[in-house]
Order: C-alpha cells, then structure tokens, then sequence
C-alpha cells in the first residue's frame, strides 16, 4: 500500500481514543475529592466511633476515613473503593502506619459490596448516588450509624446535621461542610 493509500484509510477510519491506564477508564460515579482533615475527625466523631465499630467507607478514596478511626480509636474498617490506584495508594499507607491488620482496602463497587458488617457507615458520593444506595442502608442492621458528607438521602430526614468550617474544602463555593447522622 502506498502512503497516499494508507494516509487515506487512516483518514476514513473511526477515531478510537488513546489507551488509557486502568484506573482512568474505570466509571466513576463520584469524583475523588480530598476531605479535609478537620471534617474526617468531624465525621467520626458524629458517628461515634470507637473501639468496637465496624467501619465502612464508602468510595474511600485515599483511605483516610479508615486510616484516622483506625488510628485514632483503633476501630476496624474497610474502604470500598473503585479506583484501584486509590486502594493501593491506602494499602500502602496503612501498611508504613502499622495500621493493615485494622484497616483493609478494597477495589469494590460500592452498589454491590457487602456492607453487613458495618456498624457505622461514612460516605462523602453524590446526591444520586446516595438515593441509589438508600434502599440498602436502609436494610441494614438496626442500630447502624450512617454519615454522609454534604448530601443527605432525600426524604429521609437525618437525625441530627452539624456545619463544620472546612477552610481546606477544595469544591463547592463555601468552605464549609454539612455533615448528616442517620440510625437504620
């Protein structure tokens, strides 16, 4: 084939994007954004969690929710989150911190991991996504705390709502944070 040839048949050929690493090809129903640290403590603190909880983190992105209770409180946890490259990241640290035989990572999809064990669930997702998840929250374990950063779960009203001043916030016009508590 000449080139006049091959330069055409590339020309009338479908675009086909780029190969893109893993993690960047993956759906992701909620963009990873960092919560600050002061709201992390917040939230856990909201929830109560302590030393005999069992907590979940929703889309645990760097694994910091997980990696402060199992610090702080030395609480077991488990993140679930769908970015692998954010769960090797997570494993990494709690492994430096010591914190691996208490705090577990896991590349899962949020809609389809099993969260029976939890006794406290944290998620900072998306108003849909969380309306999306509400059917199964409410099927847990009564008793079980849930947590959600900035966005409630539509009529269910939560039963106690605390602003934090997130100076550090990096979305959203305000920076500060609503945090809602909610008992299954």
């Amino acid at each position: 084939m000449d080139r006049r040839t091959l330069l055409g048949a590339m020309l009338a050929a479908p675009l086909v994007p780029a190969a893109r690493p893993a993690a960047a090809q993956t759906d992701l129903d909620v963009p990873f954004v960092t919560t600050p640290q002061n709201v992390v403590d917040a939230m856990l603190e909201l929830g109560g969690v302590g030393p005999g909880d069992t907590l979940i983190d929703l889309g645990s992105g760097d694994g910091r929710i997980v990696l402060t209770a199992a610090k702080r409180w030395r609480t077991k946890g488990v993140g679930y989150e769908i970015d692998p490259r954010l769960v090797s990241d997570a494993q990494r640290v709690a492994r430096r911190e010591g914190l691996d035989h208490l705090a577990r990572f896991v590349v899962e999809d949020i809609f389809i991991a099993d969260l029976s064990a939890a006794t406290v669930i944290t998620m900072y997702l998306l108003p849909d996504v969380n309306l999306r998840l509400l059917p199964r929250l409410r099927l847990l374990r009564p008793g079980t705390r849930l947590v959600s950063h900035d966005w409630d779960m539509g009529d269910w009203a939560p039963q106690r709502t605390v602003e934090v001043d997130a100076p550090e916030k990096r979305v959203g016009l305000k920076k500060t944070s609503r945090l809602m508590l909610w008992t299954v």
